[in-house]
C-alpha cells in the first residue's frame, strides 16, 4: 500500500517517482514496467519505492491515482464552464486539441489503465470506476445546466446522456490512438453534441391564423 510522505521533500521525491513510473507504464504498459525499470529512470533506490509504495501493486495504485487526478482535473475546470452549446463545442474543441499535441498517439489514461488492469485486479478495477463515475458526473453536471437554460428538453435523460458522451469520448480515443488520426474522435464527440442537440425542447405549436370574415354589403 502506497503512503504520503511526511515531509515535503519526502512528498516531492514521491512524486516525481510517480510521474516517472507513469509514463512508463503509458509507454509499454502496467505488466512490462517492472521496478527495477522504475529505478533505472528515477534513480531512487528499491528501498525508496518500498518505504513509499509497499511493492509494484502500491505504485500502480498510486500511478491510477495520479493519471485519474490529472484527468479529472481538466474535466472539471472544461465541463464546469459550460451552460451552452458554444461551450460544449470549446471543450470539444479542447479534448482534439490535446490529442493532436500528442501526435494522437496516448488516448486516454484512465482508460487505458482500465483496459489493462480491470479483468486482473479488483480494487483498482474499483479506483477506476469512481474515476469514471466522477467524470460522468461532471458531464451531467454541464447537461443539467444546458437543461437548465431550456437547450435541452426538460424530460430529457441526463444521467443516460452523459454515459453516452462519455462513452463517445473513450471510443474516439481508442480510434484516433489507433489510427493515429484525431478525425476519429473529432467524429465521435460531434455524434455525441448531435444526439444532444436532437434532445432540445420541441418548438412551440403556432396555431393557425385566424381567416378574416368577409363583410358582403
Amino acid at each position: 500500500m502506497s503512503v504520503s510522505p511526511p515531509t515535503a521533500q519526502g512528498r516531492a521525491t514521491r512524486e516525481r517517482i510517480v510521474q516517472a513510473a507513469a509514463q512508463l507504464v503509458a509507454d509499454q504498459g502496467a505488466a512490462a514496467t517492472s521496478l527495477d525499470d522504475v529505478i533505472a529512470v528515477t534513480h531512487a533506490s528499491k528501498s525508496q519505492l518500498y518505504h513509499y509504495f509497499g511493492d509494484k501493486h502500491g505504485l500502480i495504485e498510486a500511478i491510477v491515482d495520479y493519471q485519474s487526478a490529472a484527468v479529472l482535473g481538466f474535466q472539471a475546470r472544461m465541463l464546469a464552464a459550460v451552460d451552452n452549446w458554444e461551450g460544449l463545442e470549446r471543450w470539444a474543441d479542447a479534448m482534439v486539441e490535446i490529442f493532436e499535441r500528442q501526435g494522437s498517439r496516448s488516448g486516454c489514461p484512465v482508460g487505458t489503465l482500465a483496459a489493462a488492469l480491470a479483468d486482473t485486479d479488483e480494487p483498482l478495477r474499483e479506483l477506476l470506476n469512481d474515476a469514471f463515475t466522477t467524470w460522468r458526473h461532471a458531464i451531467s453536471g454541464a447537461l443539467t445546466r444546458l437543461r437548465d437554460n431550456q437547450l435541452l428538453a426538460s424530460d430529457a435523460d441526463i444521467e443516460a446522456l452523459a454515459t453516452s458522451v462519455l462513452v463517445a469520448v473513450q471510443g474516439g480515443l481508442l480510434l484516433g490512438k489507433t489510427t493515429r488520426d484525431s478525425a476519429q474522435l473529432r467524429l465521435a464527440l460531434d455524434g455525441a453534441i448531435a444526439c444532444l442537440r436532437a434532445c432540445a425542447p420541441s418548438p412551440p405549436a403556432q396555431k393557425p391564423a385566424a381567416r378574416r370574415r368577409r363583410h358582403t354589403a
